[in-house]
Order: structure tokens, then sequence, then C-alpha cells
């Protein structure tokens, strides 16, 4: 009889550790698909340390509503509220895409705003651009900015470039 031909190939313990590794992938394989892919776990963080020489006065507290954006410092609340108004009708979706005019005789400026493309969403706001022009007694310019708006709001003023006077 040959040696080594009665030996039980179990008992090899090469093979033997190939079997445990196979066995404990195909294991792990199989336990893995129970198992969430994310585990969230909550740690408590230990709050921060205030220093007090850091706790300066804020320059802007909300308790005073910011202007909005506008078309320039030189419009008075009776001009933005005009050129406003016209902004809303230029800029509308459902609208013809023509320019809007807007005047107030009592200032003497006017103006007009022209979107220059189609409505789009942004941010779940509807937005469109336009160019804007303000035309005063003394110097006259053109404003190129997006509006946006959520849905059923007011449209507020994003991305304004004025142009430098001639």
């Amino acid at each position: 009889m040959r040696q080594g031909a009665c030996k039980d190939p179990r008992a090899n313990p090469v093979g033997r550790a190939r079997r445990l590794v196979l066995g404990a992938a195909l294991l792990s394989g199989l336990c893995g698909c129970s198992q969430p892919l994310l585990v969230f776990r909550q740690t408590a963080e230990k709050p921060a340390k205030v220093d007090v020489a850091d706790t300066a006065d804020p320059v802007v507290t909300g308790s005073i509503a910011k202007r909005p954006a506008s078309f320039g410092t030189d419009l008075g609340d009776e001009d933005w509220r005009r050129a406003r108004a016209a902004l809303g009708v230029a800029l509308d979706p459902q609208g013809n895409g023509r320019p809007v005019k807007w005047d107030n005789p009592e200032s003497g400026l006017r103006g007009s705003i022209n979107p220059t493309g189609l409505p789009y969403v942004s941010n779940d706001l509807i937005c469109r651009d336009f160019l804007a022009s303000v035309i005063a007694p003394e110097r006259s310019r053109f404003v190129r900015g997006t509006g946006c708006k959520p849905s059923g709001g007011t449209w507020e003023l994003r991305h304004l470039r004025v142009s430098k006077p001639a």
C-alpha cells in the first residue's frame, strides 16, 4: 500500500484552512445582506467654549429690514414701486416677453424692463433674466440681472450688474 493513500483529505491542514476561509467568507457575505448599509449614530458633542472677547456685537441685527436690491440708489420709493410693478409684468412666465415701460413724472425718472430669456427653475424658484434701463435727467444706465420668485411670491433681484456711465 502506498504511503498517504489512506489519509483523510479533511485532515490536510492546508485544505482545512482553505475550507475555513471559504466558509467564513460565505457566511459573512450571507450575513451582510441583513445588515443596513449605513448606520447613523448620535454622538454627544461637547459645547464649544465661547470667549467673551470674541462675542462682539453683530453689524446687522435683523431688527431693521435690509433695503431690497433695486436698480440704483437714486430711485426713490415711488420710483422703485413703479419699476417693481413693471418688473413683475415683464418677468411673468406667462407674459409675452416684450419690454414693459415705467415712469414717474414727479421725479423725472423712467425706464423699461426687457426679459432676455425664457423662464427657468433654479432651487425651487422661478427665475428669468432681464435687461433694464433707467433714464434720468442727469445720467442713464442699463442694469442686467436675474429676477427669481417662489411660486405665488414676489420677485427678488439677483446677480445685478450695472453698466458704467458713458
